[in-house]
């Protein structure tokens, strides 16, 4: 076979593969997406998040539509808009196969409820990020309030952490490391419902089982909650037993090694 033949022959194979794809390409564009397969990863019970208030978020916000075509399908711009939500922790959003598309989630951990002197609520999540609450679910986890000055997404805690300047003035770390060993702790995730700020500066720890107060005082560092705590554990374990729950009005944690209580004057 002549060379120009062949030459010939490769053109135009090219020219027709390269037409079929152009029309595949434009018949798969103009073909109607169907609805995503949502996937959505929750640690625990907590849903603040379910497939249903996904897919309306995404439609109220025009990026899924009646009659969508592939080619208007914004895969990134999900995806950005998805990982902005507060209660989102991780996102994949990426089309399969044909018409079929995707979005992977995993939400946000909670560990506390805040509840702030300015009248504003938010969650707190196991990483220390704040988390909107949401009108699908209340989450079981500690109850914090008092005299908060942290705002909803004003920071993280570990920003917080570094900042001096904000340290001296907000509390959420301090929230973070007292919550985060409640809810890693069995018996304290039973036993302590809330958490209170003191204007003092003192937080104080208001039991489930037990009319008790518990000062727990300052929370500077996961060491010192975590000796206080086991001040704690070591007091219900050898003293509750033989005192029983209602005789003390008052069980003190802030003095170093020892607990200090105060009988209640009824019993």
């Amino acid at each position: 076979m002549k060379k120009w033949m062949k030459i010939s022959i490769v053109v135009l194979l090219s020219v027709l593969v390269t037409t079929i794809l152009y029309f595949a390409n434009q018949y798969q564009n103009n073909s109607v997406v169907k609805n995503p397969e949502i996937n959505i990863l929750v640690k625990g019970e907590n849903a603040f998040l379910t497939k249903k208030e996904l897919f309306n978020r995404l439609y109220r916000k025009g990026l899924i539509f009646k009659g969508q075509k592939v080619e208007n399908l914004q895969i990134n711009k999900i995806e950005q808009y998805i990982k902005k939500m507060t209660e989102v922790l991780n996102v994949y959003v990426y089309r399969s196969i044909g018409t079929n598309w995707n979005i992977d989630v995993e939400i946000r951990r909670p560990i506390a409820r805040i509840f702030n002197k300015y009248g504003q609520s938010f969650y707190l999540d196991e990483l220390g990020h704040t988390i909107s609450p949401s009108y699908l679910y209340t989450a079981r986890v500690v109850v914090v309030t008092g005299n908060i000055r942290d705002k909803m997404s004003f920071m993280t805690v570990d920003k917080l952490e570094s900042n001096s300047l904000y340290k001296s003035n907000y509390c959420l770390d301090d929230i973070f490391r007292i919550s985060h060993y409640v809810i890693n702790n069995k018996f304290f995730n039973f036993q302590i419902g809330q958490i209170h700020l003191e204007k003092s500066g003192k937080y104080v720890l208001i039991p489930r089982v037990g009319g008790q107060k518990i000062i727990f005082g300052s929370a500077n560092s996961n060491e010192e909650v975590k000796v206080k705590f086991r001040k704690l554990a070591h007091f219900y374990k050898e003293g509750i037993p033989y005192e029983g729950w209602n005789q003390y009005d008052c069980i003190d944690l802030s003095f170093e090694n020892q607990v200090v209580c105060s009988k209640n004057e009824v019993n």
